[in-house]
This record gives structure tokens, C-alpha cells and sequence, in this order.
């Protein structure tokens, strides 16, 4: 429990988020730690910053979102769906590394309880489930992954650690600005399980790879991150 105890201090001081470690009870591993007991906090007084994004969203999407909720939310359920699989994806292309089956285990079924969620939301708004095409955020980032591992699942990792890390910022901003008190509510609420996703993909990194391998390529690629959204895509999306 201290050798748990003690990576969660390191990993959060990293991260910049604040981890209740009080609450912290056994663990198979200390990535199911951190995935389950780390959260991030966000108030007006205390904004949330999460060290590894170069760059905070812009008022122009928070505009552009509130303009196009609904077709926003369609997005986000989508994105939720993609999240689950990736994790799934990710356990078939690492079948035999146990601490990651365990985290990638219960973030995906946390990202399909949250695609219910979204769609029930959906459902409550009268906006039918329907294909919505892809903004370019996801498949431009994924074209920084390297072909071959070790660097394939060291660089899978990172991206969507990043990913999430960023769905964390813009779903605490619709959270923060929704002019629906209830809807506003239900974003704040996924805030804290977005900050565990990006935390436990970030401990799955360093625990395999260590922090000398991992800061300078996650320095590259949330790099590389800010370029994709330095320019507002036109169709919106959670990460247009």
C-alpha cells in the first residue's frame, strides 16, 4: 500500500491534479489505483490544469459548441463509443500484459455506461442516433503513432492519454457554460472518470517505459496535439 501510496504522490505531482489519497484503499495494481482514486478539481477558484496540453481550448469552440449542442452531444456520444474501443483495441494488441487488460478493463465499460448516458441525453433532447462524420482531431494525432513496437504502444498510450486529457478540459467547459442547469450538471459529473482515464493511461506508460522515455515523446506529441486545434474545424465537435 505505500509503494502505492508513494506513485500516486509522484504521478500526480506530474500531473498536476490532486489526488484525495485518504480515499485510497487496495488495489490489484497501482494503475487500477490511480484509475479509480485520482481525480482532478475544478472550480472557478481553482481551475483545473492539466500540465501536458500545450495549449487551452478557445472561446471560439466554447461558442461554436453552445451554438451546436446538439450536434455536439451527437459527437460526444460517438466519441464515447471510439473510447471503449480503443481500450478493447488495445487489449487485443496486448493480450499478455496483465496491469493494462485490468485498467483497459474498466475504462471501457466506463466509457460505454457514459454512451448510454450521452444517448439517453439525447433521447430526453429528441436527436436521433445517427452517423456523424469524424472531425480530423483523432486520425491526424493517430499518424504520429510509430509503426512498431515498443514505440506502437508507448506512443497508442500517450495519444490516448491526450485524447482524454483533452475531452476532460472541453467536457468541464460545457459543464462550466451549458445553459441548461441539468445537462451542465451531467457534464461536471463525467469530469472526474475522463482525469482517472487520462491518469491511468499515463501510469501504464510510465510504469513500462519509465518517465525518461516517456516525458520527451508525450512533450512531442501534446505538441503536436495543439497544432491539430490551433485551427477551429468547421463542423463542430468535442475536439473540432
Amino acid at each position: 500500500m505505500q509503494r502505492i501510496r508513494s506513485r500516486l504522490e509522484e504521478v500526480g505531482s506530474s500531473l498536476s491534479i490532486c489526488c484525495d489519497l485518504s480515499t485510497i484503499r487496495s488495489s490489484p495494481t497501482i494503475n487500477l489505483a490511480f484509475s479509480f482514486y485520482c481525480s482532478v478539481i475544478a472550480t472557478p477558484s481553482r481551475p483545473q490544469t492539466i500540465k501536458f496540453l500545450k495549449t487551452s481550448t478557445s472561446q471560439a469552440w466554447i461558442d461554436q459548441a453552445l451554438a451546436n449542442l446538439d450536434e455536439v452531444m451527437l459527437d460526444h456520444s460517438h466519441c464515447e463509443r471510439k473510447a471503449a474501443g480503443i481500450a478493447i483495441k488495445l487489449m487485443f494488441l496486448y493480450p499478455g500484459d496483465v496491469a493494462l487488460v485490468e485498467a483497459l478493463t474498466d475504462i471501457a465499460q466506463e466509457e460505454l455506461s457514459h454512451f448510454k448516458q450521452v444517448n439517453q441525453w439525447l433521447a430526453r433532447r429528441g436527436v436521433a442516433l445517427r452517423s456523424l462524420a469524424a472531425g480530423p482531431y483523432g486520425a491526424k494525432l493517430r499518424k504520429h503513432v510509430r509503426p512498431n513496437d515498443p514505440e506502437r504502444k508507448l506512443d497508442l498510450l500517450l495519444v490516448s492519454a491526450l485524447i482524454e486529457a483533452r475531452s476532460h478540459e472541453r467536457l468541464g467547459l460545457l459543464g462550466a457554460h451549458c445553459p441548461d442547469p441539468e445537462l451542465a450538471k451531467f457534464y461536471r459529473s463525467l469530469m472526474a472518470s475522463e482525469a482517472r482515464h487520462y491518469g491511468a493511461y499515463w501510469v501504464l506508460a510510465t510504469n513500462e517505459f519509465g518517465t525518461d522515455v516517456v516525458m520527451p515523446r508525450l512533450e512531442e506529441l501534446a505538441i503536436a496535439e495543439s497544432e491539430i486545434l490551433a485551427t477551429l474545424h468547421p463542423a463542430p465537435r468535442v475536439h473540432s
